[in-house]
C-alpha cells in the first residue's frame, strides 16, 4: 500500500498545483505533541469539536482495524501479540487509509503521529507543500507526568479513576463512586512511567525541533487549566 501512496505523492507534485491549489487554504491540519500524560487526547476531543474535524489517534486506527479484521488490523494484531511496536509502514499505512475518507476533506487532528523522525519524513511528502500544518507542542514537565500517571488509581469494580495528588477518594482505597477497591495499574507504575518518558525524549522530541525549523511549531503551557489550555489551542487554531 505504501507504493500506492509514493505514486500518489509523485502524481501530486506533477500535477497536484493545477488541480489541488485550493486544498492550501480549505483544509486544516493539526499535530498535537507532548510526553504522555500531557492531556493531548483530552484537550484534542473537544478542541475538534470546535472545528469541526476528526480526531485521529493512531491508538484508535490500531483497535479499530483489529476490530473489524481489516488486512492492516491483522497485520497489527501480529505484532501486538508479539509485543512489539507496529512498524512505520504500517503505523502509515493505516493513517493513510484513514486520511483518505471523506470527513477528513476539510482538515484532521493527528495524535500520537507523527511519533518518530521518520514518520514525520513520510508524512511531509503526503502533504506535498500543498497544506502547512499547526504543530503544537503540549509542554509539561516530568515530574507532572509522573503525578498525572503515577498517580493513577483505578477502582477494579467500576473503572472509575482517582489521582492520589489531584483528586484523591474520600477514603483511602476506596472508590467514592461504587466502594470498590482501588489498585494501581501496571502501566501506571512509577518505574513504567520513567520507561515511557524514556522512550518519547528517545523517538518523539526530536520532532520538536524538527518542526521549529520549518516554522510551524508552537508552545502551550499544558499545566494550567484545562479551560486555559483549550483558550490558547483555540487561539492558534482559528
Amino acid at each position: 500500500m505504501c507504493y500506492f501512496y509514493a505514486i500518489l505523492a509523485l502524481f501530486l507534485t506533477m500535477f497536484g498545483g493545477s488541480l489541488m491549489a485550493h486544498t492550501e487554504t480549505e483544509q486544516k491540519v493539526v499535530i498535537l505533541l507532548g510526553p504522555p500524560g500531557s492531556g493531548k487526547g483530552t484537550q484534542a476531543v473537544r478542541l475538534t469539536e470546535d472545528l469541526g474535524i476528526p480526531h485521529i489517534s493512531t491508538g484508535d486506527l490500531f483497535r479499530d482495524n483489529i476490530r473489524r479484521g481489516t488486512e492492516l488490523g491483522m497485520r497489527a494484531k501480529g505484532y501486538i501479540d508479539a509485543g512489539k511496536l507496529g512498524p512505520d509502514e504500517l503505523v502509515t499505512d493505516m493513517l493513510f487509509d484513514r486520511l483518505a475518507q471523506p470527513d477528513a476533506a476539510k482538515g484532521y487532528l493527528l495524535d500520537g503521529y507523527p511519533r518518530t523522525l521518520s514518520q514525520a519524513e513520510t508524512f511531509d511528502k503526503y502533504l506535498n507543500d500543498l497544506v502547512k500544518p499547526i504543530v503544537i507542542n503540549l509542554k509539561v514537565s516530568d515530574e507532572e507526568v509522573i503525578k498525572r500517571i503515577g498517580g493513577r488509581l483505578t477502582c477494579s469494580k467500576c473503572g472509575h479513576v482517582h489521582n492520589r495528588h489531584f483528586s484523591p477518594p474520600q477514603a483511602q482505597g476506596i472508590c467514592d463512586r461504587c466502594g470498590g477497591e482501588l489498585i494501581q495499574r501496571p502501566d501506571d507504575k512509577a518505574e513504567v512511567v520513567q520507561e515511557r518518558l524514556k522512550v518519547y525524549y528517545e523517538q518523539t522530541a526530536p520532532l520538536i525541533d524538527y518542526y521549529s525549523k520549518k516554522g510551524v511549531l508552537h508552545h502551550v503551557n499544558g499545566e494550567g487549566s484545562q479551560e486555559e489550555i483549550l483558550s490558547n489551542l483555540r487561539s492558534l487554531t482559528k
